[in-house]
């Protein structure tokens, strides 16, 4: 066993005061028994934590070891404009005419740090793809519930959309593919050529073949968890699953931003048919379904809708021009180490 890092310590003026700062920076939060005046405080960023110490002596000179930070949903100059306005100061400028470089500041205390490029920014400067993420399927599912959310009670054992399942069954089948996939990564030495070997079957004759079923005495409310709870699995998988892992699927061996992509393929679409069988509005964002069809279907139309051109992919729309498809899998192997003839 190897060692890991637990905190980032920093030595500062005011403890309390400056994590509040770094809080608003990464959108995190302090701990709860952190208040003003205390001579420790914490700030439980994802991936190692910030705490900070109160120390009398002041900063002298600059810092040997500082912090790199990616804004993950705006540009780079916009991030340095909004840690400027929260007390940021510039403390030199690397940014170049040509999109590529940072620009270094320094927190109320004088702490130096740097505002790199966006992964999105990064991919438009190297000709590469976005790739998809653990916080993509947190988003996908999170979206798909909240729309879920708003439908009415009537509809959930009527068809969803031109599916043979019903609304109810089709949450579950969903759920159970997040679990499914998220069960894959799992392993220490996840298998190449099988599925691991939970029992799959159906309540009904017709009905999808499931692990995961959700209790009917706790309602669409219990689904709804149920479906944020395999969600949830995957997007941890996919988070703590090293590059390098491969585990079986049938449309080809993946690793975990694959079964990431699957995922929320998944969600998008069988959202869209509960949608249709409930009444209610669904159009998932356009990046999200961008970042997807490269990943999973990287022969896709490139010069229409994004999400029209996810939904002719999976044999769910027409798209101006091309025949409808009537049959379709996604290549689920990485694209480097099997690229598309």
């Amino acid at each position: 066993m190897t060692s890991h890092v637990h905190h980032v310590t920093v030595d500062c003026g005011d403890a309390y005061t400056l994590a509040t700062f770094w809080a608003e920076v990464l959108g995190a939060s302090l701990a709860d028994d952190d208040f003003p005046g205390d001579p420790e405080a914490l700030v439980e960023a994802p991936g190692a934590a910030l705490l900070f110490i109160t120390v009398p002596e002041p900063k002298r000179t600059k810092n040997r070891i500082h912090l790199d930070i990616q804004p993950q949903d705006r540009t780079r100059d916009e991030e340095v404009e909004r840690l400027l306005a929260l007390g940021a100061m510039l403390v030199a400028d690397h940014r170049r005419p040509n999109g590529r470089g940072w620009a270094t500041l320094a927190d109320p205390e004088g702490n130096e740090f740097c505002v790199e490029c966006s992964a999105r920014e990064r991919a438009l400067l190297t000709g590469t793809r976005l790739p998809v993420t653990a916080d993509d399927v947190t988003s996908a599912v999170r979206l798909a519930v909240a729309a879920l959310k708003e439908a009415p009670a009537a509809g959930w054992h009527t068809p969803a959309g031109t599916l043979t399942w019903t609304c109810w069954e089709t949450v579950e089948h969903l759920s159970d593919d997040l679990f499914a996939y998220a069960a894959q990564l799992g392993p220490q030495s996840p298998s190449l050529d099988r599925d691991v070997p939970f029992h799959w079957a159906a309540r009904r004759e017709g009905g999808p073949a499931n692990a995961i079923f959700a209790d009917p005495a706790a309602g669409t409310a219990g689904l709804l968890q149920a479906l944020e709870a395999t969600g949830s699995m995957l997007a941890a998988m996919v988070r703590t699953t090293a590059p390098d892992v491969r585990a079986h699927h049938s449309h080809g061996i993946s690793d975990a931003e694959g079964f990431a992509a699957m995922g929320i393929v998944e969600t998008l679409v069988h959202t869209h048919d509960l949608a249709a069988g409930l009444g209610i509005g669904w159009t998932p964002p356009d990046d999200l379904c961008d970042r997807v069809l490269a990943r999973l279907f990287p022969d896709a139309p490139d010069d229409s809708d994004r999400w029209t051109v996810l939904l002719w992919s999976t044999g769910r729309a027409d798209l101006p021009g091309r025949e409808r498809v009537t049959s379709w899998k996604w290549h689920g192997a990485p694209l480097e180490e099997n690229p598309q003839p």
